[in-house]
């Protein structure tokens, strides 16, 4: 019996760990999503979905924050070849993020511009613990909600 405890902790150990390294690179520029292993996940009588949703929205934060410190850290490299975003892009994404604002990262959650929206953001210099603060926000939102409809 308690060989099974040890088991069936450690199956739903690796499971929490697969779906914190899903979130994580699914809020990179990747092009992955973590919400199907999430609801999937939800269905596990033996994981709780509290702590799923914690770890979903935490991880997918932390790739988030991956995005947010390449637009920081990279934006000298924009005269180089292999910069993805051309000079124009990059105007542009600059002017629609002064038009809808800091709080547009709320929905950094959205696919297709929730990353480019983080990458913005930190060419922006958004102060880091504004920017977590709204993307945590965002991303712990969509979560739930998707964990909520669900249950």
């Amino acid at each position: 019996m308690l060989v099974w405890r040890g088991l069936n902790l450690l199956l739903n150990t690796m499971e929490y760990l697969y779906l914190a390294l899903t979130a994580f690179l699914s809020a990179t520029l990747l092009p992955m999503g973590s919400e199907a292993l999430l609801l999937l996940y939800a269905q596990d009588e033996g994981l709780s979905i509290i702590v799923l949703a914690v770890v979903a929205s935490v991880f997918n934060t932390l790739g988030s924050c991956v995005n947010w410190w390449l637009g920081c850290y990279l934006e000298h490299f924009q005269q180089k070849k292999w910069f993805p975003v051309s000079q124009a892009q990059l105007v542009k994404a600059q002017n629609h993020f002064n038009k809808y604002g800091k709080v547009s990262l709320l929905f950094a959650w959205l696919p297709i511009v929730g990353d480019p929206l983080c990458f913005v953001a930190g060419l922006m210099r958004v102060h880091f613990s504004y920017f977590l603060i709204l993307v945590f926000l965002g991303k712990s939102l969509r979560y739930g909600m998707l964990l909520f409809l669900l249950t």
